[in-house]
């Protein structure tokens, strides 16, 4: 489906085209990491411990690097106070909440549907 770019810098959007910036959106929101981050922070603003406990198995420097490109994007926030230790949190953007809500139906859908994919592991008593 193309729209038309109402920022103007492009002629259209259509994520089926090459060179359209949205694919960048797209994968950026389609990546793994991208996706729970953004799940996590739904209920709200989360220091960067909370998330990395929260997001088992994701490295500081992977969680480091996706936060940045969250905010680069304007899909979250990060707010530094002034503390010692430093104290700093993310948060959803309206933007990011926009992009929370297809996310979390994804997640939804992954969740319900995981035992009859192929991706399910096989019960060795069942072959």
């Amino acid at each position: 489906m193309t729209m038309n770019c109402e920022s103007g810098q492009h002629g259209d959007h259509d994520v089926y085209t090459a060179q359209c910036p949205c694919r960048a959106m797209l994968d950026l929101l389609a990546n793994k990491w991208s996706a729970l981050a953004i799940g996590a922070l739904e209920e709200g603003p989360r220091r960067f411990g909370e998330l990395q406990r929260t997001l088992q198995g994701v490295s500081p420097k992977v969680l480091t690097q996706t936060l940045r490109r969250l905010e680069d994007s304007a899909l979250l926030t990060r707010t530094v106070y002034p503390a010692v230790p430093l104290h700093v949190e993310y948060a959803l953007t309206p933007l990011g909440r926009s992009a929370a809500v297809p996310l979390g139906l994804l997640r939804s859908w992954v969740e319900e549907n995981l035992d009859r994919t192929a991706a399910a592991p096989c019960d060795p008593v069942a072959g």
